[in-house]
């Protein structure tokens, strides 16, 4: 399938050249005109050819002022607690999927603006462990367990234990 023909999709957005994208190729096109943007703001401005985990960490760390995902503090009284009875203080984070989403859409990006895979700062062990974290203390914050799966088992993938399924960068 060609290119374009990959990107022809109903309900897509279309382009200046009249093609029309589809919800998942509109989405990482405004996602990486974002990040360019965040890098072009910082004082001094970062070239993309510059950029490297760290920005990135900071660029997610930025769009947290903008979540709409209540996260309990450990002080809360509703820490734990998945359906909490009442409004509290707590702030507003950006939700895990959201940024595994993100992060995987920007990965894609890079590659496909010319970045090579060795040098994909989306790709990072820094940006791996930061989202684990990130997952992490939302579940615990909304009283969901977390159960880690083991490595090196062979009965890993047989069943469905229920736990969602993550982001696997190689």
């Amino acid at each position: 399938m060609s290119s374009s023909g990959k990107d022809l999709v109903e309900g897509g957005s279309s382009t200046s050249q009249g093609i029309t994208l589809s919800r998942y190729e509109s989405q990482k096109r405004r996602d990486w005109n974002t990040f360019g943007q965040y890098l072009n703001n910082l004082r001094p401005p970062v070239p993309l050819s510059q950029c490297n985990s760290n920005h990135v960490l900071e660029f997610l760390r930025y769009l947290d002022q903008f979540g709409k995902t209540k996260v309990h503090l450990q002080g809360c009284i509703f820490y734990g607690q998945p359906e909490p009875p009442a409004p509290c203080t707590c702030p507003l984070r950006q939700a895990w999927g959201s940024l595994d989403a993100l992060i995987g859409r920007l990965r894609a990006a890079y590659e496909e603006n010319g970045g090579t895979p060795e040098t994909n700062p989306f790709a990072s062990g820094a940006i791996r462990v930061y989202l684990r974290e990130v997952r992490e203390c939302q579940a615990k914050a909304r009283g969901i367990p977390y159960k880690k799966k083991k490595k090196g088992t062979n009965n890993q993938n047989k069943g469905n234990d229920g736990s969602s399924s993550s982001m696997h960068f190689s």
